[in-house]
């Protein structure tokens, strides 16, 4: 039978629903590595194409323009929001708001090859990508009217992806969603009713249960959630509190690549390379030191189709258990560190 399970931190309602795994359906395979060149001279973000693109705002190694690079960020040629002076709101017949679509959007370009995702890049190499997340962080929320940043990667057509290069995009806004400011409130009355941070809280419950842990490192602890909203979603949360990714210590970040490279590749390898959307769940600009929000990373497998019962109710299923996905995700970890793929340390 299916069950009816409530999200802790949005208080949304999930469908757990595996039967429905069954259904035929098309899936969302993304073309492997060896199908693709790891050079395309028609794209803009290939080595020798950097002309294609804006003028760069941060790369890895920090070198001059011409030098060889391992990771750029580059404004988005076709950008949801740009630099601008007017962040006022405009209210237009009482009821019609509206304000320029001032903002930052960022591209930011994870290696040189054009065949080499994150799941199949070294650990040092998804290194450098998370030290480029967290210095474009850091460096557009000085900006005090951006309000909030996403960062998000989209692997994948299903995804929402329109390039095949490996990437990832940083979005920083004058607004924030209202599903954002609904968690930050839950997060924040239950801070105020309990005296401690609710996610805080919800790790030391998956801790304690050891049904949904995928995996445990000295900071990290990645787990598939209670109310997960699709079959194998994937949370790496860090063991410190701490708000904001922008202020987490970048000493860890090497142990954050570890994890990361890990779940990346055990989805490649147990789903078939799935389309995935990624995102780094992270507090308010300005205010990165609350005492009641916990950044994280989510990754969500897009492995069926949002569709008309979940626009029209809110309410998403999931045709998996996040109890049997775990202990699956786990065997792959298992395995693919006995095959020396991936380092459990």
């Amino acid at each position: 039978m299916s069950e009816l399970r409530q999200d802790p931190t949005t208080k949304a309602w999930v469908i757990l629903a595996p039967e429905r795994a069954r259904r035929p359906q098309s899936k969302h395979r993304v073309r492997p590595a060896d199908e693709l060149p790891s050079f395309d001279a028609s794209c803009p973000f290939c080595p020798g194409n950097e002309e294609l693109t804006p003028p760069e705002v941060f790369r890895l190694p920090v070198s001059d323009q011409g030098a060889p690079w391992e990771v750029r960020v580059v404004p988005n040629r076709f950008a949801a929001l740009s630099p601008g002076e007017n962040g006022d709101i405009v209210e237009e017949a009482r009821l019609f708001r509206k304000m320029d679509g001032i903002g930052a959007h960022e591209v930011i370009v994870e290696t040189p090859s054009h065949n080499t995702p994150m799941a199949l890049m070294s650990y040092d190499q998804v290194e450098k990508v998370l030290i480029a997340y967290q210095e474009r962080y850091n460096a557009l929320k000085r900006e005090k009217r951006l309000k909030f940043i996403t960062i998000f990667k989209n692997h994948g057509w299903a995804s929402g992806t329109s390039l095949i290069h490996p990437h990832s995009q940083i979005v920083a806004t004058p607004i924030v969603a209202p599903s954002y400011h609904r968690q930050f409130d839950i997060a924040h009355e239950y801070y105020i009713d309990r005296g401690r941070c609710l996610y805080c809280d919800l790790l030391a419950g998956e801790l304690d249960k050891n049904q949904r842990i995928v995996a445990k490192t000295e900071q990290f602890v990645v787990f598939h959630p209670y109310a997960s909203h699709a079959a194998y979603e994937t949370w790496i949360m860090p063991k410190t509190h701490c708000a904001s990714f922008g202020i987490f210590p970048d000493t860890y970040l090497n142990q954050l690549a570890r994890a990361l490279k890990n779940v990346l590749l055990c989805l490649y390898t147990a789903l078939d390379n799935p389309a995935f959307n990624l995102m780094v769940d992270s507090t308010l600009t300005e205010d990165e030191e609350d005492p009641y929000y916990h950044w994280h990373i989510r990754i969500v497998p897009r492995l069926t189709t949002i569709a008309g019962f979940e626009m029209g109710s809110g309410i998403y299923i999931s045709t998996a258990l996040p109890e049997d996905t775990a202990s699956q995700m786990r065997a792959c970890f298992q395995k693919l560190a006995k095959e020396g793929k991936i380092s459990l340390e």
